[in-house]
């Protein structure tokens, strides 16, 4: 019984182990090792077969190679429905990312060692082209998830989405109050800073960051400095632009979450329709092939 506790104490533990594993390492870098012979065998095939006149897809060496490049894609394309089934094990979902990131790159050379570097404006070299934009917005996705999401847990600082949004609302409520005492020209300015929608802006702008037309900066640039209201001495224009100020740096908290998380889901826009037109493109591509045959 001591033995059976233990044996199973040391699977639970390497089970642990492999769970903070990242795919990319998955069985000690198994599927790039896969993936590394693959290539290879690929490359010295490609220089020891001699196919006359000169290497095409067309040839029996260039069918047997889009044979296999069309199997890889075609399974590769099946994570999004392998996603939806949690399992463990060899077929887990980790050991099928890593085999779907390797395999693809995989795909560069045994794609255009398929087409023995004869490329023209025909649907093959589309198919070529489009299986390439896939395989470069796959690599973008991979690197994107390795660094983007330590950059979202230091940006939150502890805060979810909606403390952020709260903490905004709270200043600005602060504000509302403060520009009560302003001249009309420059409560319209605090007005249209309170009043701007801080996520009805365009995918740009959440893209790069970069927000032009932000009423709260026009707000602060606007104001006068060493206003001071008549007769009492109060300064109600320095308490507004220190709140514009904090206001602002709100706003550049929310819009830094936005943009790393368009960051990280804007490479889905490319990779998936992509892949569509490269299962269609590919479907062209094998139809003409055995038409013209």
């Amino acid at each position: 019984m001591a033995s059976v506790s233990q044996g199973r104490f040391r699977e639970d533990e390497r089970r642990r182990d492999a769970d903070h594993v990242s795919f990319l390492k998955h069985r000690r870098w198994r599927w790039l090792k896969i993936a590394t012979a693959l290539c290879v065998v690929a490359f010295l095939s490609y220089a020891l077969v001699d196919v006359e006149p000169r290497h095409n897809g067309g040839s029996w060496y260039g069918y047997t190679l889009g044979t296999i490049g069309l199997l890889l894609i075609v399974w590769l394309s099946l994570l999004g429905i392998r996603k939806r089934n949690i399992t463990e094990g060899r077929w887990s979902l980790k050991a099928w990312t890593s085999a779907h990131v390797y395999l693809g790159l995989a795909l560069i050379v045994i794609g255009t060692l398929h087409t023995g570097f004869q490329l023209g404006w025909n649907v093959h070299t589309l198919a070529w082209a489009l299986m390439i934009i896939v395989i470069i917005s796959g690599i973008y996705g991979v690197t994107a998830y390795a660094l983007l999401p330590t950059q979202l847990s230091s940006n939150r600082k502890e805060m979810t989405r909606a403390q952020m949004v709260e903490a905004l609302a709270a200043i600005d409520r602060q504000l509302e109050q403060a520009a009560q005492p302003l001249e009309r020209d420059q409560t319209d300015l605090v007005i249209a800073a309170l009043d701007q929608d801080t996520f009805a802006h365009s995918a740009w702008a959440r893209l790069t960051g970069r927000y032009p037309r932000c009423a709260t900066t026009h707000a602060l640039e606007a104001l006068p400095e060493n206003y001071r209201l008549q007769g009492d001495g109060a300064d109600p224009l320095d308490r507004v632009r220190a709140l514009l100020r904090r206001r602002a740096a709100q706003l550049g908290q929310i819009r830094r979450q936005l943009r790393t998380k368009a960051l990280l889901e804007v490479w889905l826009f490319v990779h998936v329709p992509a892949t569509i037109a490269l299962l269609a493109a590919l479907t062209a591509h094998v139809v003409s092939v055995f038409y013209y045959w």
